[in-house]
């Protein structure tokens, strides 16, 4: 059994009365745990509300007020590929994920993820990633050290003012030897909800990419993501028709299956560049990863 070691946060929305039962809510907002277990956790005593403290099958849906609540998984995949920290201040810490490890713990992962690794490692409770990129992907992950100063390094995301660079290697045969597309289109989750989807309506998702090398039968990119929304790159690319080497949910979802450790997503977050908001200096960090080229 995995357990997390730090509470996970649900907010009660605003929705019309009467009112649902707080088991109910659950059940709904996270329809991958059955019931019983819910109904199993609230009477031993393991959610809780943000004022009173545990609570019971009885206690009130109370719109906008929070309930704390530890992840639980019958059994956890181990990832045997380590993080490295690259950098670390007063406010912030830069470390290179490897390919496979969540960055926070979702789905199987509760404290196999980059964020409890780090906590562990370095013995600050209170680090929280500024941005994330999936699973999949290997490379720069920017967390904030100072719950003072973690507002200010995240507005540089909020307001695009990082500048991200990825590398990419597709499978794909390409018919020149360099090319570049600027794209932009909306993005929107689609069916199932892990995967996301192109859809008519305003922009919201916009990636420069550039065709660099071309080796035989494969292909290396250097992207540009100018927005941050999930899975963006390998649906651009994807719809480019340069599909990444060994992604399992574009351009085709694959069958579900085990990890394969031997093929990796050839996709790294490689580099991260921004004006310090506190310094006023610019900063940028690299990872070391390489892809299969």
């Amino acid at each position: 059994m995995g357990i997390s070691k730090q509470h996970s946060t649900v907010t009660m929305p605003e929705t019309e009365k009467p009112y649902p039962s707080i088991l109910s809510f659950l059940s709904i907002r996270f329809p991958a745990i059955p019931r019983e277990i819910w109904e199993k956790r609230i009477s031993e005593g393991k959610v809780h509300d943000e004022k009173t403290g545990p609570i019971t099958l009885d206690s009130r849906y109370t719109p906008l007020h929070r309930l704390f609540y530890f992840r639980e998984v019958s059994s956890e995949p181990v990832i045997p590929f380590a993080e490295r920290i690259l950098h670390l201040d007063d406010e912030i810490l830069v470390a290179c994920k490897p390919h496979f490890l969540p960055v926070t713990p979702g789905g199987r992962y509760v404290n196999e993820c980059l964020l409890n690794r780090l906590r562990i490692s370095t013995g600050i409770e209170d680090l929280v990633p500024l941005h994330r990129i999936d699973r999949e992907t290997a490379g720069i992950v920017l967390f904030s050290v100072n719950k003072k100063s973690r507002g200010l390094y995240g507005t540089l995301f909020m307001n695009g003012q990082v500048e991200k660079t990825y590398q990419a290697v597709s499978a794909c045969t390409a018919t020149q030897e360099k090319a570049s597309w600027d794209v932009a289109d909306r993005i929107e989750r689609g069916k199932p909800w892990f995967r996301m989807r192109e859809v008519p309506g305003i922009t919201n998702a916009r990636s420069v990419i550039n065709l660099v090398e071309v080796l035989e039968k494969k292909a290396r990119f250097i992207l540009h993501p100018l927005t941050g929304k999930t899975h963006q790159l390998r649906l651009h690319m994807s719809g480019l028709g340069f599909g990444i080497l060994n992604d399992r949910y574009y351009p085709k979802l694959q069958d579900e299956s085990a990890d394969n450790f031997d093929t990796p997503l050839q996709l790294v977050a490689q580099k991260l560049r921004f004006k310090d908001p506190l310094s006023g200096r610019l900063r940028e960090f690299e990872s070391e990863r390489e892809l299969l080229w």
